[in-house]
């Protein structure tokens, strides 16, 4: 049985309540890695807690895999996928491009997800089959643009420090290729290429949590979202997201070679 979007509303508005508060605010900060940074917060493992604490009385039976607080059944047909605050460093930063991800999976294939922006008011949600927005501007259902060439692409990326050596290398042939190249955004990046107004987000070391959520909203928005191999992107890992399949044929060819 899928959920509904009553229901996905209800977890976002749960995890707002505990993470925009703390938007701006004096924070408690945990370096997760040894050697490196990756930051996480208590709105992080709060927001994360309120929604698995729901969906466990909803739908007893669907696993949970989650950013914070480790995985349940991810062996069952129906999975939900949770990243409560994509964007930590942007959330600690000031900076509102982080979200809330709530992506819901049926026999390992992402079908429906949600994408909140507490602090702008904005969320992106897919059904199953369309893709929408609601935010201060309105409600209306999502279309990625129909760009036909590279050349008039815009592309996105987290941070060029994110890629290795030789995954480097094959971004920015990409990047030499594209109109306008910007970076930052996380999350926020996948949901304006839903949206119409970015046609490439090419990124690597992501998790199955960075982009459970996302996969639909492209998908079901007209877009395409792979790994840099062409293959499904629920494991995550090299992750290219594209408006359309020509801007897509295009970026990914450069970065097979």
């Amino acid at each position: 049985m899928r959920p509904d979007k009553s229901f996905f509303d209800r977890l976002a508005e749960s995890a707002k309540a505990e993470t925009l508060p703390r938007f701006r605010s004096s924070l408690d900060v945990v370096n997760k890695e040894a050697g490196g940074y990756d930051p996480v917060t208590e709105g992080d493992k709060a927001a994360e807690t309120v929604i698995r604490g729901m969906i466990e009385a909803e739908f007893p039976d669907h696993g949970i895999l989650g950013e914070e607080h480790g995985n349940i059944g991810l062996g069952r047909d129906s999975v939900w996928v949770i990243d409560p605050i994509d964007g930590t460093r942007a959330f600690i930063s000031g900076l509102p491009t982080w979200g809330t991800l709530i992506g819901f999976q049926e026999k390992g294939r992402a079908v429906m997800g949600m994408m909140d922006q507490p602090f702008t008011g904005e969320r992106y949600f897919a059904d199953g089959e369309k893709s929408w927005y609601r935010g201060p501007d309105g409600e209306r259902q999502l279309q990625t643009r129909a760009c036909s060439d590279l050349s008039d692409a815009i592309l996105y990326t987290t941070s060029p420090d994110i890629f290795e050596v030789d995954e480097r290398a094959r971004f920015d042939a990409v990047r030499a290729n594209v109109r306008l190249t910007r970076y930052g955004v996380d999350c926020y990046a996948y949901a304006l290429l839903a949206a119409g107004f970015v046609d490439l987000v090419i990124e690597t070391g992501l998790k199955p949590y960075d982009v459970g959520a996302l996969i639909p909203i492209i998908e079901q928005a007209g877009g395409m979202i792979t790994t840099w191999d062409g293959e499904r992107p629920e494991a995550a890992g090299k992750i290219i997201a594209a408006s359309s399949k020509a801007v897509y044929d295009q970026a990914l060819a450069i970065l097979r070679k």
